[in-house]
């Protein structure tokens, strides 16, 4: 298990020799879209311990920018898991709710 604070780049890039490839986009080239998934939802669940909290999705996107246009073009049925990733969530709530 990666730590938490290594999780997302451990997701994002492996290095193979001299070549950093990605998992996500290995996964979309060869259709496993149950990994993509996997990696997706991984990527953006909030994890925290007692002095931080961990996100993935500004990980996600300076890996690749291009993330939503790739989905688009190879696996749009993983939009709705990357979109529901991305709904900002507060930390803080006034009058019970969420800001």
């Amino acid at each position: 298990h990666a730590p938490r604070g290594s999780r997302a780049a451990w997701m994002l890039s492996v290095q193979v020799g001299t070549e950093s490839i990605s998992p996500l986009y290995i996964a979309l080239e060869r259709g496993s879209l149950e990994a993509a998934g996997a990696v997706l939802e991984d990527l953006l669940t909030i994890r925290a311990d007692r002095d931080k909290y961990y996100y993935g999705a500004d990980e996600l996107f300076a890996r690749h920018a291009d993330v939503v246009n790739r989905l688009i073009l190879d696996a749009p049925e993983l939009l709705p898991k990357l979109f529901d990733g991305l709904v900002w969530r507060a930390r803080t709530t006034e009058q019970g709710k969420r800001r």
